[in-house]
């Protein structure tokens, strides 16, 4: 029996806790169909967080995962964060708006959120999972404690094996190719780009932890594909974009459909960190721009202002459009009729192999 199975989950699918566009009703359609839903409750204050556990919990009875962001706080420079302002005034120029006269940490880190760890400790999630890093040792125990299955996100072997001696139940081996964010620990250290087969393959056999691999999996032949690679899981974002229950506005859907999927890029423009996405006219800009942006999540509060801007003004090219590689194989159903159908084809190829 897998970690997965042992609290409920029948099958090999998790659904990416993608902050911005995983909802509730999202997190509660793939659990119901027996796969792994997830939130994000990392862009959210803790009332905000405790209102979408309450949410998910009404549309289901089954276990999903809580993602929270577990960064190490990046130092503030101000001189930095001046050069980036007005580097931007152009562009809200455009946009008849003026950029933010000062940049502001918008997301508390997890690390740091005591009062975001009191909620959890009370509601109980059955999951908890961590972005881009992890937490101290007095989080996990209490969290461990309270019966929470724990999740960290890992992009190279020695993340993993960090995972491994902070108590995590399992990683994430989340591939070069994967939407959003990378799940790096140190965004300004090397990053080997392992992809989803070569680290899911290193992983399993070197973290001494169940693996779920994440990265231009789409179908149930890339799920076949990382369990015969010794994963428990594959775990999908880009797949999940597409279905009404997600809060991807119009634009995005027809991004994620458009000519642009077959070429998703790395960017750190947008937000401080790196992170995957569909090109657009704020990609664009963030490869020219040419000057060190301010870290993470100060980018982000520029980021934001902008997408805010563009937006009210009748322009979607300068949203954050997180997609991975396997965009192209985007399908637009509802979360259940794609679980469903990801199980099919799943069990196609294993009776296939048989």
């Amino acid at each position: 029996m897998t970690l997965l199975e042992t609290i409920g989950v029948t099958l090999p699918i998790v659904q990416a806790p993608m902050a911005g566009v995983s909802t509730p009703e999202l997190a509660a359609a793939v659990c119901n169909a027996g796969a792994l839903g997830s939130i994000s409750v990392a862009a959210t204050t803790t009332d905000g967080a405790r209102g979408m556990i309450e949410d998910a919990r009404k549309h289901t009875a089954k276990p999903f995962n809580v993602n929270v962001f577990a960064h190490t706080p990046t130092p503030r420079d101000p001189e930095r964060e001046i050069a980036w302002l007005a580097s931007l005034a152009p562009l809200f120029e455009r946009f008849g708006a003026e950029p933010p006269l000062v940049l502001r940490p918008i997301y508390k880190s997890f690390v740091e959120d005591d009062a975001m760890l009191a909620m959890l400790l009370e509601l109980r999630p059955a999951v908890v999972s961590f972005h881009f890093g992890l937490p101290g040792s007095g989080k996990v125990s209490a969290l461990k404690a309270a019966g929470c299955t724990l999740i960290a996100t890992a992009t190279n072997l020695a993340e993993g094996l960090a995972a491994k001696r902070a108590g995590m139940d399992a990683i994430v081996a989340q591939g070069w190719e994967a939407g959003g964010h990378r799940g790096i620990f140190h965004p300004d250290a090397p990053d080997d780009r392992l992809g989803t087969m070569a680290l899911t393959r290193l992983l399993a056999l070197r973290s001494g932890l169940p693996v779920i691999a994440a990265g231009g999996i789409m179908d149930g032949q890339g799920i076949r594909a990382v369990l015969d690679l010794g994963a428990i899981a594959a775990q999908l974002g880009t797949a999940f974009i597409a279905c009404p229950e997600s809060s991807a506005d119009e634009a995005y859907r027809q991004a994620l459909a458009g000519p642009g999927a077959a070429h998703t890029l790395i960017t750190e423009a947008i937000s401080g960190r790196p992170a995957r996405s569909l090109p657009n006219r704020f990609t664009q800009w963030g490869g020219k721009v040419g000057l060190p942006h301010p870290g993470y999540p100060m980018t982000y509060d520029a980021g934001k202002a902008l997408i805010a801007a563009a937006k009210a003004a009748g322009e979607d090219g300068y949203a954050a459009q997180w997609a991975g590689q396997g965009a192209m194989l985007s399908r637009a159903m509802p979360a259940a009729d794609l679980v469903r159908i990801l199980s099919h084809e799943l069990a196609q190829v294993e009776n296939s192999v048989s």
